[in-house]
């Protein structure tokens, strides 16, 4: 068998562009604005840097010189006249000046005029400079991240696979997103894990008669409350789960449930009239024998049915016998399981468990198999492998994201041949098909350079690798049909054709990836799984309320998306998406059942991302608020301006609490703010926190702290006064173009997969100018970054290999992988 090569993982084609000149010529359109807006904004700027240096030594250079180095800055003995030069320093001075953070309050400030006179000339500067020498950055060699591998084998096979216990989570990165390239190593042990994936993804999705049977489980989080209905069950039922499950053969099947039970084994139940289970005997069977009458109702439960392959909800529920309030509780909590030792209440589910086959009677018609067969390969093999050929070339195109080479479908049907012989046609498509979900080619992101690329000169990639670029920015997952058709005619890279494609991938149901990957790392909403809180002082929290905060800003997000509003409303917008038990945790009438709804919003303070308990929640510890935490995200992810790291030497808050004389977490800080260690960096956070104050940890609104009156007041360091939610959206609202800047930045850095660089940001404020010509809308700015010189170019570096930090190399790709042939037998 032939070893993975490094000829096996590149594309071929990738036309070089060898002139800077022509390069700008085959650019899109709005590439050419960029450019000629940037020198026309240039050429009527003064040239006064003798000016902008007095200006810097009269107000910057006291804190930002070579002695003090105050923010790790140093200006009094930087050229001006060499702006370029120093691209990173002056990105971030612009930064800083944009947004009104420096000079800070309290210390002498030049007028308005003065600083917007200075950034402009400035930016103009830097990106006359970026539009005579475009940089678009070097591209890592990536693999696909859990997510985007799950998608993938959905677009590819019509399957959904459980990615996350086929392989493990990515590596942690600093910019906050999953496909960040720096963060995507990879090992022998992983690839093992990528290898025996494909084995069980190709054998459920063709269907192998040779299944085993096997054992799930599935829990619902031990937090989750069941006395109500549940979305996605039928109504009319309480509490249960539903367990999305893909059968991979027509067989039998058992279903089998199991019941919460308290700290003794007991079996919580009430008496009922008509049930399963239930009655005056069951009763005190329960209470005399509480593990042997919990396994004896258990085996009532249990069920054995046929099922059809494929996939299937299936359904665990109690039917609801009224949902009446107990007569025993004056007021009930919210979280109807906080008591480990009750031993009466309704009995709820502990887990769902469904095994088999227990006998296989064919693999059934699933849509996995009528993606794959688009023809019946004869299993004597009378049309020399002509239908094999046809199934395994398609598949390949689609998973290598370009035309596969006769030399890799030769391979491709010599696995045919070699599985055909074994075990049938199903057989051979299985084992050719496990080959490619295990090959570099697939798992690998890779963009390779032309032979005779020029270093250091920028060129635009091939409309294969744009294709897979545009896919797994908006889909995180592969190119479709459309896409690859496009790219294999060289018409992809055409401006029109490119904005129409992005369109009409908007539109499509899988851009649902911008929000549930992009949106949800951005806002941190997946650290709400992690969000915990004290029993005692927050016993309403369950994990019902931890999944509506989630989805309620899912929703939100992908409103603004769907609808192409404004992104500034993600900041200002009067509604919401609740259900009953969310509208109750905010206070809001009206709103029952649950299922979620779009709701107008009467309080200013519950307006846009501000109210929602997902930030608000993620921002807070487990017993209190955080001002500090809360102040530092709307710092970094909504301004774009996160405050200085914290020093080593920073001493911790004092949280003993005085019952005697209660004391706001505003007043409990005054000491620690007091520090002069801590005072710099708390005068930029704290205001911010202090606003939302009115939040408590979970997100419900209240009037004082412990009992001690909350004061909201406070000013920011742009010099706004807030004294609420309300008056500090108004202060992030107020200053759009500086939102929208944090959030291109963001699309940005998901876009590309990696760190964004000084010598980018010519190309945000590129798209930041050109979209709000067209109302700062999402598609917009999306529409922005991939007419971007960033996304569609490439600059090969000379001495450097073409990727960075902790990304794997194309050279020990090989190395790692090992031999096909050893490699996929090991781990089958």
């Amino acid at each position: 068998m032939r070893r993975l090569g490094l000829t096996s993982i590149f594309c071929r084609g990738v036309r070089l562009l060898t002139r800077l000149l022509f390069v700008l010529l085959v650019s899109s359109c709005c590439l050419q604005a960029q450019v000629s807006n940037a020198k026309s904004s240039v050429s009527s700027a003064p040239d006064n840097a003798k000016d902008y240096r007095t200006l810097l030594n009269r107000y910057c250079v006291v804190c930002h010189n070579e002695k003090a180095q105050i923010g790790g800055l140093a200006l009094d003995k930087i050229d001006l006249t060499q702006v370029p030069e120093h691209s990173d320093i002056w990105e971030k001075v612009d930064r800083k000046l944009r947004s009104e953070m420096m000079p800070p309050q309290g210390m002498p400030r030049p007028s308005a005029t003065q600083v917007s006179g200075f950034v402009d000339w400035l930016e103009a500067t830097l990106d006359h400079e970026a539009s005579a020498r475009p940089n678009p950055g070097p591209s890592a060699i990536r693999r696909m991240t859990r997510t985007e591998y799950g998608n993938a084998i959905h677009d590819l096979l019509d399957l959904n696979v459980d990615a996350e216990s086929m392989l493990p989570g990515e590596g942690y990165s600093n910019e906050g997103f999953d496909n960040d390239a720096a963060a995507l190593g990879i090992s022998p042990a992983l690839m093992e894990r990528y290898v025996s994936a494909a084995w069980k993804t190709s054998a459920l999705a063709v269907g192998t008669m040779d299944v085993t049977s096997t054992v799930n489980t599935f829990r619902p989080r031990s937090d989750v409350s069941q006395d109500k209905h549940i979305e996605g069950l039928p109504l009319g039922t309480r509490g249960g789960i539903v367990v999305h499950y893909n059968f991979p053969v027509d067989g039998l099947y058992i279903f089998r449930t199991k019941f919460w039970r308290n700290n003794v084994q007991q079996l919580r139940g009430v008496r009922v009239h008509l049930g399963t289970f239930g009655g005056v005997a069951d009763e005190a069977y329960a209470n005399n024998s509480f593990v042997a009458a919990g396994l004896e109702f258990e085996k009532r439960m249990e069920v054995q049915a046929p099922v059809k392959a494929g996939p299937h909800d299936v359904g665990f529920a109690f039917l609801q016998k009224s949902a009446a309030v107990p007569m025993d509780l004056i007021e009930p909590l919210e979280r109807e399981n906080l008591d480990g030792t009750a031993s009466v209440g309704i009995p709820t589910l502990s887990s769902a468990i469904i095994i088999g086959p227990l006998s296989a009677s064919g693999p059934g018609e699933t849509p996995s198999r009528r993606r794959i067969f688009v023809c019946r390969p004869p299993e004597d093999n009378r049309d020399g492998g002509a239908c094999a050929n046809k199934i395994l070339s398609r598949l390949a195109r689609l998973a290598y994201r370009r035309s596969p080479t006769k030399k890799e479908v030769d391979s491709l049907m010599a696995y045919y041949d070699f599985g055909r012989k074994h075990g049938g046609a199903d057989n051979g498509i299985e084992t050719a098909l496990s080959y490619i979900l295990a090959s570099p080619q697939f798992i690998f992101r890779s963009e390779p350079n032309p032979g005779n690329v020029t270093a250091n000169v920028p060129f635009q990639i091939d409309d294969y690798e744009l294709a897979t670029r545009l896919s797994f920015f908006i889909w995180s997952s592969i190119p479709d049909e459309k896409l690859l058709t496009l790219a294999g005619q060289g018409k992809l890279r055409n401006p029109t054709v490119l904005s129409e494609q992005v369109h009409r991938m908007l539109k499509d149901e899988r851009s649902s990836a911008l929000v549930l990957n992009f949106a949800d790392e951005w806002l941190r909403l997946r650290n709400l799984k992690a969000a915990d809180f004290n029993d005692v002082l927050f016993p309403d929290f369950d994990d019902n309320l931890r999944q509506s905060f989630r989805r309620e800003t899912e929703l939100f997000f992908e409103s603004v998306l769907r609808e192409n509003r404004n992104v500034i409303d993600l900041i200002n917008a009067n509604y919401t998406f609740l259900d009953h038990r969310l509208a109750d945790h905010y206070g809001i009438p009206h709103v029952e059942g649950s299922q979620f709804r779009r709701v107008e919003l009467t309080d200013p303070n519950r307006f846009g991302l501000l109210g929602q308990g997902s930030f608000l929640t993620v921002t807070s510890y487990g017993n209190r608020t955080s001002p500090v935490i809360r102040g530092k995200y709307v710092l970094s992810i909504l301004m774009g301006n996160p405050p200085p790291p914290m020093p080593s030497n920073v001493p911790p808050l004092n949280e003993t609490v005085d019952p005697t004389k209660p004391l706001s977490m505003r007043q409990r800080m005054d000491a620690h703010r007091a520090n002069p260690v801590c005072a710099n960096c708390h005068r930029l956070m704290d205001p911010i926190g202090f606003s939302l104050e009115n939040f408590d940890a979970t997100g419900k609104w209240r009037a004082d702290d412990g009992g001690a009156p909350i004061d909201p007041s406070g000013v920011i360091a742009t010099g706004a006064h807030v004294d609420g939610p309300a008056s500090l959206r108004k202060a992030i609202a107020s200053r759009p173009e500086q939102f929208v800047r944090t959030l291109t930045e963001a699309l940005m850095t998901y876009a590309l997969g990696r760190k964004l660089e000084a010598y980018d940001m010519p190309g945000v404020r590129a798209i930041v100018r050109q979209s709000a010509q067209q109302n700062d809308t999402m598609e917009s700015l999306i529409q922005g970054i991939v007419s971007s010189v960033a996304f569609r170019m490439k600059l090969p570096e000379a001495g450097k290999p073409a990727q960075q930090g902790g990304a794997p190399t194309a050279q020990n790709i090989q190395s790692k992988v090992g031999s096909d042939k050893t490699v996929l037998e090991a781990t089958k």
